[in-house]
């Protein structure tokens, strides 16, 4: 199965497709690009294969893979001297959301005058940044989850506040995107359920946000049917082929989905995964039933029509236990306990999620004593 689809930009589908990034480049006017991606996957002979084909083809491609699991501030600014170093002219953004958010900041920061963080003032939105000075970034995604690849934002943390910093500007929304389902075929059983399970929370919030937005609503319960039909077959049979690009597609869905927003669950996931460098589409799998639980005055009868559309049931009741049936089913942990070691910071959490950007389209505006109890509730599994 192939397509070519233009929303919300240039998206290649299918199995093999990796072998077209060479065209890509060309119709960019890329000739020297920046591979950007992680440590364990720049080990990877998917990674050689792509460099050796690239430089087949006369690209004077390198790699750049010292990013962390969270990417920080450093990692940007090492990554945009490798890019001056390397004379490059546009990034190639490879890996799960670690590299492709790495990627589009290593191409907002690289040739601009003044410091990441400087363009992450006003609430992310980079307006300092000159537009002319940022290369043309191809996104990569080798995992099923983040929809980063379709983004005009990057979360990179803050080390010195241990803060997730969410950095916004049109520019870096990836050009040209490479959905390509080979390339997921190594990622572990655990691996493929937390991504799946992020893809599923971008569709979900994007579902329950009260903003006006029927396009991105249609498009997120769409996306939570390809996970529910797809997710469960991507865990336990990691080589099937249409169950991993339908998987890709669905995380796609969520980032197109969530020009609506997004809400609580990932207002508590990034400081959460700032302050204790926990894999994000993880947290978002835990905390889901607890922010819906937290959300229900306000979500229950979308839900229920949600519940119906999936056809587990007719009403709240059913699509959460579907929800918490699903989980189990894949491995997801029940509480925050499994993944973090809480200290003194956990209570301030719930003061850094009320001021966290995607906190602003949650159905209900919570505030910071209610964001601590939805976060002790998940650390202790109450629910």
């Amino acid at each position: 199965m192939n397509a070519n689809w233009n929303y919300p930009t240039n998206i290649r589908v299918g199995a093999g497709r990796i072998k077209e990034l060479r065209a890509i480049c060309a119709q960019l006017g890329i000739s020297r690009p920046l591979l950007v991606t992680v440590p364990g996957l720049a080990a990877l002979p998917m990674v050689d294969a792509v460099i050796q084909h690239c430089r087949a083809k006369g690209l004077g491609i390198a790699c750049f893979s010292q990013i962390k699991p969270n990417p920080t501030g450093d990692n940007i600014n090492d990554g945009a001297l490798a890019y001056i170093a390397g004379n490059h002219d546009g990034v190639i953004a490879m890996g799960g959301g670690s590299g492709l958010d790495a990627g589009k900041a290593i191409a907002l920061i690289a040739r601009q005058s003044c410091s990441l963080w400087e363009l992450a003032e006003s609430g992310g939105n980079a307006h300092h940044a000159d537009a002319s000075l940022i290369p043309p970034v191809i996104a990569v995604p080798t995992t099923a989850g983040t929809s980063s690849e379709v983004g005009r934002a990057s979360l990179i943390v803050n080390e010195s506040d241990r803060r997730k910093v969410i950095v916004v500007h049109a520019a870096i929304m990836p050009r040209s995107v490479i959905l390509d389902p080979e390339l997921t075929i190594g990622l572990p059983a655990g691996l493929t359920a937390a991504t799946g399970m992020d893809a599923l929370s971008h569709n979900l919030e994007a579902y329950c946000s009260p903003v006006f937005h029927p396009m991105a609503e249609g498009i997120s319960m769409q996306g939570i049917r390809l996970v529910q039909q797809f997710l469960p077959r991507a865990v336990s049979i990691g080589k099937d082929l249409d169950a991993r690009l339908q998987m890709l597609v669905a995380s796609t869905m969520g980032a197109t989905a969530f020009q609506r927003g997004l809400g609580a669950m990932h207002a508590l996931a990034h400081p959460l995964g700032a302050v204790y460098d926990a894999h994000h589409g993880m947290l978002n799998a835990i905390l889901m039933p607890y922010v819906l639980k937290a959300n229900y005055p306000a979500i229950k009868d979308c839900i229920g029509r949600l519940a119906t559309f999936i056809d587990v049931g007719p009403d709240f009741d059913a699509f959460m236990n579907w929800l918490l049936a699903t989980r189990e089913s894949i491995g997801i942990p029940k509480t925050l306990t499994s993944i973090i070691e809480p200290d003194d910071q956990f209570g301030e959490i719930g003061e850094m999620a009320v001021k966290d950007p995607t906190s602003g389209t949650n159905p209900i505006k919570f505030d910071a004593a209610t964001y601590q109890r939805i976060a002790t509730a998940a650390l202790n599994g109450d629910l």
